[in-house]
């Protein structure tokens, strides 16, 4: 028994360790190169600006004013609000601010993703054609740079960009401010990174843009938790790479408070466990069968569940083993991975995002008061990967309600 707890341990900590050093290994080109491919084209692309809201009268004013305000030709995009199943004033507010907006309204196909294939499907039968859709969430708030920078994307060959997600509220809480640091750090080791090594980066859910073509070709049926992350291997597994925009910048509304933040992201979670065990299969056929790097790529973003879950294993028998040493004798004695190895890593995790901050602009003396709170913030991801994977069969779909009404003077560029 003692033997087949042992080699368990050993695996688990291999697997971590194997993975964790790739992250390492990418992260380091978020410092080394640019993202800057070669233009092919000077065309103005022509956008449809697709805004998803569901009661949404808050903050939805905010967004169409933003995207009004775009620095792009007028006659190059139009903004559209999907006011889908509300019963407020979501649909008025958005026409009194300038957006077309289409009310949809479905018992039984609720959620983003069955929203954004339904006004697909009315756009494409417009008389005006376009060349991309960018799909935003009604809490956001637009840089005036996005569509310059999102054209720039375009005009060098990619046919779908990820634009750099941002906080709008990043020192309402210490919640909000581990979102915020979070989401820096990946902005820069994640995304910045592949985009530099020529990977496909994820795309995040808004501030992204898709070609017409591409959806047209392949339709849109990303509609599960995690429709993003679901479209994204689409088009992995179609050859299509997703770029990185990163002064497309979109400032997004943070959840306030912990309750708030564990039901959002547990359910981002649920859609990434089922995301997961749909296709990291069929993404491994084509790693190994064509040798494709982008689609082992996906591989290892979608295995994180897995990795936090065994990060939870090993971290919790090692507190445990402080109170109770004879668990060491099965578990975590002798260990295959030399102790100082595991503290090197988790040095180089605590300066890892102090560092990013610094280099990116967003470490101020608050921020750096919220790092504690932010580390507490991070090891909650490890219950909520275990959540879920275990109900990453439920479909239900709930609102995060937006409160926060931001407007784009408020933040500062």
């Amino acid at each position: 028994m003692n033997v087949i707890v042992y080699a368990l341990s050993v695996l688990m900590q291999l697997f971590v360790i194997i993975i964790g050093l790739y992250h390492i290994l990418v992260a380091i080109f978020a410092f080394i190169g640019d993202n800057k491919a070669k233009v092919l084209s000077d065309k103005k692309h022509r956008f449809a600006m697709v805004v998803a809201a569901h009661n949404e009268q808050t903050v939805i004013s905010e967004i169409v004013d933003s995207l009004k305000n775009i620095d792009y030709d007028k006659d190059k995009y139009d903004i559209f609000v999907i006011a889908d199943n509300c019963n407020d004033d979501t649909a008025k507010i958005a026409r009194e601010h300038g957006a077309e907006v289409h009310e949809r309204f479905s018992e039984g196909d609720r959620g983003k993703g069955y929203a954004l294939n339904w006004m697909f499907g009315r756009i494409f039968e417009m008389e005006k054609e376009y060349d991309a859709i960018c799909v935003f969430d009604a809490d956001n708030i637009v840089h005036k740079n996005f569509l310059t920078e999102m054209n720039l994307k375009f005009n060098q060959g990619f046919k779908a960009v990820q634009g750099y997600i941002d906080t709008k509220n990043p020192n309402d809480s210490w919640i909000t401010a581990s979102y915020a640091i979070s989401f820096w750090l990946l902005n820069k080791v994640y995304q910045t990174a592949r985009s530099n090594l020529g990977l496909s980066n994820q795309i995040s859910g808004t501030g992204f843009a898709v070609s017409t073509d591409i959806i047209k070709e392949y339709g849109w049926s990303a509609t599960c938790l995690a429709e993003d992350m679901e479209f994204t291997m689409q088009l992995v597994l179609n050859g299509i790479s997703v770029g990185y925009a990163y002064d497309a910048i979109v400032y997004d509304e943070k959840p306030l408070t912990l309750s708030q933040s564990v039901k959002q992201r547990t359910r981002w979670m649920q859609g990434h466990a089922d995301v997961a065990s749909r296709f990291i299969p069929k993404l491994f056929k084509k790693a190994v069968k064509e040798n494709n790097i982008l689609a082992f790529d996906c591989i290892i973003y979608l295995l994180q569940p897995t990795l936090l879950i065994l990060l939870l294993i090993i971290t919790t028998v090692s507190f445990i083993k402080l109170f109770y040493p004879p668990l060491g004798m099965w578990f975590l004695t002798n260990l295959a991975i030399p102790p100082y190895l595991w503290n090197l890593v988790m040095i180089g995790q605590l300066l890892l995002t102090p560092l990013v901050l610094w280099l990116e602009g967003k470490l101020t003396k608050k921020m750096l008061l919220y790092y504690i709170p932010y580390l507490v913030y991070t090891y909650t991801w490890l219950p909520i990967a275990v959540v879920g994977v275990i109900r990453k069969n439920n479909k239900d779909w709930f609102h995060t309600e937006h409160t926060r009404k931001i407007s784009a003077d408020d933040i500062k560029h």
